[in-house]
């Protein structure tokens, strides 16, 4: 038998060559399957403001358990095809312009979805329903088959559109909490906190 001495290092003392290859260890399992939660919660808050009822589903957790939520599908970041749709239901509901103003104050590209939803309501005397299913192996707002019903006459094209865009809105959190998780900074802190050890290389210890 023999006995190996080896040097271990805190993150703050390896050079930056080694913190690079740690940070690519770290991330390999990383962010974690829920990082996505508090996106899907604004996502459902905002929706139901404006009228859209996202259906749910069981989601199994990591410790055994299960929990509902809501039927968002997306892919990312990085290739063609990627982006999010969503499974729910539509209709008016009063005072959505300004509820979903004043709880996204700075948020014009939701203010646009909104009072766009709103014209083709008010147009159609407020009766216009819809219904989102998903369809295919892609999750793009494309991939949203949107059934629209109204007894008045109504522009079934432009509710569809602006229903998509509000899947792309989700897809942008999504990614933009995403690359945030990842970047150098937080991936940094996490490893710190966690008081990982590596070897002078940047390997774990």
């Amino acid at each position: 038998m023999r006995v190996q001495c080896r040097n271990v290092y805190q993150f703050a003392e390896l050079s930056d060559t080694a913190k690079e290859k740690a940070r690519e260890w770290f991330r390999r399992d990383y962010p974690d399957d829920d990082w996505w939660d508090c996106v899907y919660e604004d996502a459902t808050t905002i929706a139901e403001l404006m009228g859209i009822d996202l259906k749910t589903r069981v989601a199994k957790l990591m410790g055994g358990g299960t929990r509902m939520e809501p039927q968002i599908y997306f892919s990312g970041f990085a290739s063609q095809g990627d982006g999010a749709c969503f499974v729910g239901s539509y209709r008016y509901a009063k005072g959505s312009v300004k509820a979903v103003k004043q709880h996204a104050p700075l948020d014009t590209e939701l203010h646009r979805i909104v009072e766009g939803l709103y014209e083709c309501q008010r147009r159609a005397f407020y009766g216009i329903t819809a219904y989102s299913t998903h369809r295919g192996h892609y999750n793009h707002s494309g991939c949203m088959d949107i059934d629209c019903d109204c007894e008045h006459e109504f522009d079934a094209h432009e509710v569809r559109q602006l229903l998509r865009h509000f899947a792309d809105w989700i897809y942008g959190q999504l990614e933009q909490q995403y690359w945030w998780l990842v970047a150098d900074e937080q991936v940094d802190e996490s490893i710190v906190i966690n008081e990982y050890e590596f070897l002078e290389d940047g390997s774990r210890a």
